[in-house]
């Protein structure tokens, strides 16, 4: 059965879904600081329901508040 699903449209079908839901979530997850987020979608695949969650409920938060901190990965800014 794994066989003929990996052979079929079906998994194209599927990484043309997931991957820029992962991206966005990821990305959004890096600029707001959020690590725990960021691990969490790295690892974890619900077929990109937990990524979208994470991008119209808890990054919008964040953005909403304005928030001119650096991202997780940047430099902090020296005073």
């Amino acid at each position: 059965m794994l066989d003929s699903f990996l052979n079929s449209n079906w998994l194209y079908l599927v990484l043309l879904w997931v991957l820029p839901w992962k991206g966005l979530a990821l990305w959004k997850a890096a600029k707001n600081s959020h690590k725990k987020w960021f691990i969490v979608l790295l690892v974890v695949n619900t077929l990109a329901l937990l990524e979208i969650v994470y991008i119209f409920y808890f990054s919008s938060k964040r953005e909403k508040q304005g928030s001119n901190q650096g991202s997780y990965f940047s430099k902090p800014k020296q005073k």
